[in-house]
Parts: C-alpha cells; structure tokens; sequence
C-alpha cells in the first residue's frame, strides 16, 4: 500500500534548462518588428532598463527612450532622496565590502523629497522622451498623482511580490482598479510568477504585468525567503493568463520577464516563453552609461531588518548602444542583445513578438556545456 502524499512537486525550468527548437523556414534579421506597446505607447525595442539606483537615472532613461526602448525611474532612490545623487552613488561605489549593507541602510534612510520627484521626471520629459517611473504599493497612492501630474508616460507598481488582494489590520491596502480610474496614465503592476495571480491583476485594468520573483543578480530574496520560480516557467505561466484574459476581455495585457539575464538567449528564450519584453538590470549596470559606476545592487538591500540584496561588481564593458546593438567587443552574449532576437527570430522563421510565442522549445538540460569542454576549462 503507497503512502499518502501531502504534496505534489512539478518540475520547474529556468533559463539554462530550455533550448528553441529552429523553424523549417528563415527570415532576414533586418525585416523582423521587435517592437511592443503599452497601451498606446510603441517601443521599438522589446528591452526595458529596471527600476534600480545602480541602473536608471535621468541620462539614462532619456538615452533609453531615444533608442527606442524604456527606463523605469524609482522614485523612492537616491535620485529623489538627494538633491546630489551622484556623491551618495559614488559612496556606494567606493565602500568595503564588510560596509557595504549598512551603508545602504543608513543612505536609504533618508527622507523622500517629494519635490524632486517632479524635478526629476521633467527633466526626463525635457529629453522629448517616454517617462517611466515606479515606487513600491504603499508610496503609489501618494507618488502615482505626483508622478502624472509632472508628466509621466508610465507608472510601475512594484514590489518582490505583488497580488491583486492584500489582507491587512492595520490598513486599506492599494486597490487597482482605483488608482488605474484616477490615474489616467497606463500602470504596469508587478511582480508576480503564477497564473492566478497574473490573471487577477489583469482584471483590475493594469496596462501590463512584470513576471519575476528573485531571479535578479543583485537579489537574494530565493535565499533568505525560499520564494521564487524559474523564469521560464513562470513566464510560461503568466503568458497563459494573458492569452486567457484576452480571450474573456478583448483586451491585451503585455507581459514583461524581469531579471535573471545574462546574455541574449536567455532574452530570446523568455520571448519564446511567450514575454513580449524583457526588463534587464545587471546587464544594464555593466553600460559605461550606467549611474552604478561599475556596481550593482538591489532595492531590497536597504530592509532595516532582513535585507534581501547584495551589491555585485559588474564592471564597465561597454556603452549602451554596444549592449543593445553591437558592435560586440565580447563573446558572451552580454552585448548586441537586439542583434541576438533578430538572429534567433529569423532562424526561426517569425517576424513579430506574437509569432515568436509559438515557436517550439525543448527541455534541454545540457544545452549550455554540450561539447564545450574548451570553452568551459577556459574559463574555468
């Protein structure tokens, strides 16, 4: 007689794990659209730079938006707790490893200024560019309404874990379907890794959803909390709430993976997971461009108690336009990202984001070392 079984575990794969299985018939790279929308607003680029201190700031999303993607301003950083951001950027920059957490604790610590938040997001309007900006649930009732009325494109709502329903004693949480009435500029809600809670947050009439718990460079939350499900799959999952909330709305929702990225497959395999952009940050940190002068660090790392971050040396490989577009001056992937969906979609035979949901992916668990015994005693 077998036991009785209190669980039942599914088998889970991230980007390593996967492979895209090629088409029977190729495309030019040059005449395949990678762009996405939200809402009315078009990207020609399905890349988005994270809401993060040692990623975004003002240059940053101005050059972002020029070359036709998007960078998320966080407006509970530096860049709206100092009026001179770029001492305490340096500061973190140049502390001891041993410094490094309390360090972040006590520069955190330090008060909002709410009148920097419009300063902040005019001066990125200023460039003729989309704006995006995000804060944390319990900042968005008192930032959203700032943030549009300085002239924001987008507002991101973004915790480590987001629901559409939050039980509380002590306060009325933030409710969605509120704050996408009073604020009339699309909101994108995130992150979350499962298919119910994708779809419940789409039915509260949020303009796209971040999938992703944990996987970023400078994040130790899969560590300290055990919370967190591989990209792939979870994107895999998040995708079919999207299709099943556009079958009962009529409505499309994008979805966007963020974090875990390393070099441009793992870009090319979270849109065949069915993601229509990508959110990146270490790879981003690593522009000569970047306001993290060569670190990374994430936005959990300031928890006064149980900080979930960790500051990671990236160093400076190449400017942004290397990253995005080549020439590449590396051989790891980690630059000409949009030459690598291009390539990847025209082997595969698909000219648009849609069509490259459909192409076929396989388990593939040695798709990485599968003769590179050189490449790997190399680098060993």
């Amino acid at each position: 007689m077998s036991n009785p079984r209190f669980k039942q575990l599914r088998r889970t794969y991230g980007f390593d794990e996967v492979a895209i299985v090629p088409g029977d018939v190729t495309i030019n790279p040059d005449q395949i659209d990678i762009g996405f929308k939200i809402d009315n607003l078009a990207f020609a680029i399905p890349i988005i730079a994270s809401a993060m201190d040692a990623v975004t700031d003002v240059n940053f999303a101005v050059r972002m938006s020029q070359v036709g993607g998007l960078a998320v301003l966080h407006l509970e950083g530096v860049q709206t707790r100092y009026d001179n951001p770029y001492e305490v950027l340096s500061a973190i920059a140049q502390a001891p490893q041993t410094e490094i957490t309390a360090l972040l604790q006590k520069i955190y610590a330090q008060p909002i200024k709410e009148n920097l938040i419009g300063e902040r997001i005019r001066a990125i309007k200023k460039g003729g560019t989309i704006c995006a900006v995000s804060a944390l649930p319990a900042n968005t009732k008192n930032f959203a309404p700032l943030a549009a009325e300085a002239g924001a494109d987008i507002f991101v709502v973004q915790s480590t874990v987001t629901t559409a329903r939050h039980v509380s004693k002590s306060y009325r949480g933030l409710i969605f379907p509120e704050l996408c009435q009073s604020v009339k500029i699309p909101i994108i809600v995130g992150n979350c890794v499962s298919y119910n809670t994708c779809l419940e947050i789409m039915r509260t009439g949020v303009s796209g959803i971040l999938v992703g718990v944990g996987p970023g460079a400078a994040c130790t939350t899969r560590e300290v909390l055990g919370v967190g499900v591989p990209q792939i799959t979870a994107t895999i999952d998040c995708a079919a709430a999207r299709d099943e909330y556009l079958r009962e709305s009529g409505r499309y929702v994008p979805i966007i993976t963020d974090g875990g990225f390393r070099k441009g497959g793992d870009l090319c395999k979270a849109l065949v997971a069915g993601a229509d952009a990508v959110m990146l940050g270490s790879i981003f940190a690593q522009a000569k461009e970047a306001p993290g002068l060569g670190y990374h660090w994430g936005m959990s790392h300031s928890h006064p108690a149980l900080p979930r971050g960790t500051r990671i040396k990236v160093g400076s490989t190449g400017t942004l336009e290397q990253i995005l577009f080549g020439p590449t001056s590396v051989t790891d992937g980690s630059q000409n990202l949009v030459g690598a969906i291009r390539t990847a979609m025209g082997v595969c035979g698909v000219s648009t984001i849609q069509e490259i949901h459909q192409v076929e992916m396989i388990v593939a668990p040695t798709i990485i070392t599968e003769g590179k015994s050189w490449q790997i005693s190399q680098s060993a």
